[in-house]
């Protein structure tokens, strides 16, 4: 199971091509609203439905949790205790964490990123906390925890989502089939 916490101002490619990717190679996967309700804006005026709201979340039984960025999404997502708490949880364990974008504030703030390799969206280095920023590569993987740059790097990132969860050849496969070209 991953979880995709969803917050008022997502980005929009972000959360969709997650999804998507992470769906067509098998993952039961759902998105959790941390807003008011299940239908949840992006910061482009595109709603989407998550599953469940985060109160609900089945935390219990994920094997991950990838955060999309986007403005003010991933600002709305560090105000929850409750997410930064399982981050945490997640990251003591050893479960993937994932993060895309202004994200990896989220993670900064939930204090994981400590001595991490990282990249971000630009400008949002000061963000990271004590993480290395990496600036010359669009996916970052350290330990548990994946990083990428923003909507132009989310296939990138939703197929390295891939290779971890389920292997490298079903991201292949899925890659050739979407005639992604990286």
């Amino acid at each position: 199971m991953v979880l995709v916490p969803i917050a008022q101002g997502f980005e929009e490619i972000e959360a969709i091509t997650i999804g998507d990717i992470l769906i067509r190679a098998g993952n039961n996967l759902q998105y959790l609203s941390f807003s008011k309700d299940l239908l949840v804006q992006g910061s482009h005026g595109i709603s989407l439905k998550c599953h469940s709201m985060a109160s609900e979340a089945p935390w219990g039984i994920a094997d991950a949790v990838i955060l999309p960025g986007g403005m003010p999404g991933a600002a709305n997502l560090c105000e929850s205790e409750e997410l930064l708490k399982q981050l945490n949880y997640f990251n003591q364990k050893g479960k993937l964490l994932g993060a895309i974008c202004a994200a990896p504030m989220v993670f900064a703030k939930a204090g994981i990123l400590t001595n991490r390799r990282v990249t971000c969206y630009p400008g949002f280095e000061s963000k990271l906390g004590h993480a290395k920023f990496v600036s010359d590569e669009d996916v970052v993987e350290d330990e548990n925890i994946i990083t990428s740059r923003g909507p132009g790097t989310a296939m990138l990132f939703a197929l390295a989502l891939v290779k971890r969860l389920n292997d490298k050849s079903k991201a292949k496969v899925l890659s050739d089939a979407l005639l992604f070209a990286n």
